[in-house]
C-alpha cells in the first residue's frame, strides 16, 4: 500500500531547468550537469526497487517514498523507502552504483573498484544508522509505542558486485541487493513476529508521518553561486531548444527551425517557478517571456487558471 509516492526530486526538476537557462559556457556548467547525472542516476535506482517492492503483497506494508522530517535535533532527515507494518519498520537506503563496491569497516569507508581506478564514498551504513536513530527519536517525539526498526542498505544495480572486510558483521547484515529485498524481507518477520501496534496505531502513524513530511526545496542558484541576471529568458523551442521563440498571430514560433507551438510558455513559466519565484506578476512574466503586451501576458496567464491574489494592478500568480 503505497501511502506516499516517490515522484521525481524537486532538485532534479531544479537542476533540469537550471541546465536549460544556463549558457553552454559558464564556468559552472559541467558540475551541474555532473550533478544533474548523480541525482538522476539516484533516482533511477529508486525507481528499480519498485519491481522488487511489488513482491511484498503477501504481507503488504504502508510504503513512504521520500520521507522527510525534522528531526529533535533541529535538521532534516531524509529516507528513501520506509516500509511500516505492524511487527516493524524497515528502512531501505538505495544505492545505484556500478562496478565492485568494498564495505571497509576501520574507517567507515565504502569503495568503488573500477578498471579505472577507486573512488571513496562515504559509508553508507552509518547514514543508515543514523536514520534509525532519528526514526525512533521522532516517534518517540510523537508518543508512539517502541517499534523495531531494520536499517537496509539495497544496491539497485544489479550487476554490481559486493564485498566487504570478513568480520564486517553489519555489512553482511544489513547490505543486499535489490532482488534480495522480498527473502530479506520476510527473514525480519521470522525474527520480530509479534504485532507491536494495532492497525489503528500503524494508521495514525501514517497520518502523522505524511503531515509531518516536508519536501526539501534546494537553491541550486545559490548552491552554484549563480546570478539570476546570467540566465536565458524567453520561452524555448521544444524541438531544436532555441532560445527565444517570438509570439505572432497567437502561436510561438521558432526562428531557426520554424516549430509553432500554443503552449511552449508552460515550460519557460515552470522553469521560473523553480528557479526564481513561485508567484509572478503581469511585468514579470512579460520580462521573463519576452513580451511586449501587457494583455496578452494577462490572457496566457488567465489561461492557465492559476490562483491569484491582488487586484487587477498588482495581481500576483501562483505558478
Amino acid at each position: 500500500m503505497i501511502m506516499k509516492k516517490r515522484g521525481i526530486p524537486l532538485k532534479i526538476r531544479k537542476l533540469e531547468a537550471l541546465v536549460r537557462r544556463l549558457p553552454d559556457s559558464h564556468p559552472a556548467s559541467r558540475d551541474i550537469q555532473a550533478e544533474l547525472d548523480r541525482s538522476r542516476a539516484g533516482h533511477r535506482g529508486e525507481e528499480a526497487l519498485d519491481y522488487h517492492l511489488a513482491f511484498l503483497r503477501d504481507r503488504e506494508p504502508m510504503m513512504f517514498h521520500r520521507l522527510r522530517l525534522l528531526g529533535d535535533n533541529g535538521y532534516f532527515f531524509q529516507i528513501d523507502t520506509l516500509l511500516l507494518y505492524p511487527n516493524m519498520a524497515v528502512i531501505l537506503e538505495t544505492k545505484n552504483i556500478a562496478g565492485t563496491l568494498f564495505f571497509e569497516q576501520a574507517f567507515h569507508q565504502l569503495i568503488r573498484i573500477q578498471e579505472a581506478g577507486e573512488d571513496v564514498f562515504s559509508d553508507p551504513l552509518l547514514q543508515v544508522s543514523r536514520q534509525k536513530r532519528q526514526l525512533q527519536s521522532w516517534l518517540a517525539g510523537q508518543h508512539f509505542t517502541d517499534l523495531p526498526i531494520a536499517p537496509l542498505v539495497v544496491i539497485s544495480f544489479p550487476s554490481t558486485k559486493i564485498t566487504a572486510d570478513p568480520h564486517h558483521k553489519e555489512a553482511f547484515r544489513q547490505v543486499l541487493h535489490a532482488a534480495a529485498i522480498p527473502e530479506k524481507i520476510e527473514a525480519l518477520h521470522l525474527l520480530h513476529p509479534a504485532p507491536v501496534w494495532t492497525e489503528q496505531e500503524r494508521e495514525r502513524a501514517a497520518r502523522r508521518l505524511l503531515a509531518s513530511h516536508t519536501p526539501h526545496h534546494p537553491d541550486v542558484l545559490e548552491k552554484f553561486q549563480i546570478a539570476p541576471a546570467e540566465l536565458f529568458t524567453g520561452v524555448q523551442c521544444p524541438a531544436c531548444r532555441c532560445l527565444p521563440m517570438l509570439r505572432a498571430r497567437g502561436r510561438w514560433q521558432c526562428p531557426r527551425c520554424r516549430h509553432q507551438s500554443c503552449d511552449a510558455h508552460v515550460q519557460a513559466l515552470t522553469d521560473y517557478s523553480l528557479l526564481h519565484e513561485r508567484t509572478i506578476t503581469n511585468r514579470a512574466c512579460r520580462e521573463y517571456l519576452q513580451l511586449d503586451s501587457r494583455s496578452t501576458a494577462t490572457r496566457l496567464l488567465k489561461q492557465l487558471q492559476l490562483p491569484y491574489t491582488g487586484s487587477l494592478k498588482d495581481r500576483k500568480y501562483l505558478l
